[in-house]
């Protein structure tokens, strides 16, 4: 059976109202998913598609949405605070929509790091760990561990997927915060690849194998990390 693909609208609050929200979700999930979008592509950007595909294959249901600038086609992030509130929102949709299954949250970039920073500013109930694809640890060019800082209050397993050409994130750097954070944080090196996970040609290396590589090995860490070893 395939999966079944929902569109949602998430409530942020009052102020904020709402915002779209996919849904998609194997006949055999055994976990959820809600993922973030980055910065400057919303929950349709063909690598997010491609994730959420994937991980479907591999029984893992994704709750995308986009964050309120998103949605009303405005370039610039809201405020941390909106962006905060939305990413809680989303959590707690996605434990109402399946709340069998064990919820991860993160995502690409910027909204895998304000997923963070909202279970940094207050634990999010229901919540088993966190996963992103490309933590934003500095701006390119301007190497620095400031971003991460509120990592050290996130009391969650995290799993940290990087490429070793991101620009957002130096590898010794990256390497360094990962090993300060303990066991509560892996880090996952692509090898190659860059922010959005692109590998150069002469790597021989296919897209289609970067993403089994990606989502293999967050299947793998969530069986460990939030299941505890038990199989899906």
């Amino acid at each position: 059976m395939s999966s079944s693909r929902t569109d949602l609208r998430l409530e942020v609050s009052p102020r904020v109202g709402s915002v779209p929200a996919i849904l998609l979700h194997p006949p055999d999930a055994w976990l959820v998913y809600v993922l973030a979008h980055g910065a400057g592509a919303g929950m349709h950007h063909p690598f997010l598609e491609s994730i959420a595909t994937s991980l479907a294959e591999r029984g893992v249901a994704t709750l995308r949405y986009q964050f309120p600038y998103m949605d009303a086609g405005r370039k610039r992030p809201d405020p941390p605070a909106v962006l905060e509130s939305t990413a809680r929102a989303a959590v707690r949709l996605g434990h109402q929509i399946a709340p069998q299954l064990p919820v991860i949250a993160g995502g690409k970039s910027l909204g895998g790091r304000m997923t963070s920073s909202a279970v940094a500013t207050g634990s999010l109930e229901n919540l088993r760990g966190l996963v992103f694809l490309g933590f934003p640890l500095h701006a390119p060019g301007q190497p620095g561990t400031g971003r991460s800082e509120h990592l050290l209050r996130v009391n969650l397993p995290m799993l940290f997927l990087q490429g070793t050409r991101d620009a957002f994130a130096q590898l010794d750097l990256i390497t360094e915060v990962c090993t300060s954070l303990g066991p509560t944080a892996t880090l996952h090196l692509v090898d190659g690849g860059d922010h959005s996970f692109g590998v150069l040609k002469r790597s021989g290396r296919t897209r289609a194998e970067v993403m089994s590589e990606l989502c293999d090995t967050l299947v793998d860490w969530a069986r460990a990390h939030v299941l505890g070893g038990v199989p899906a």
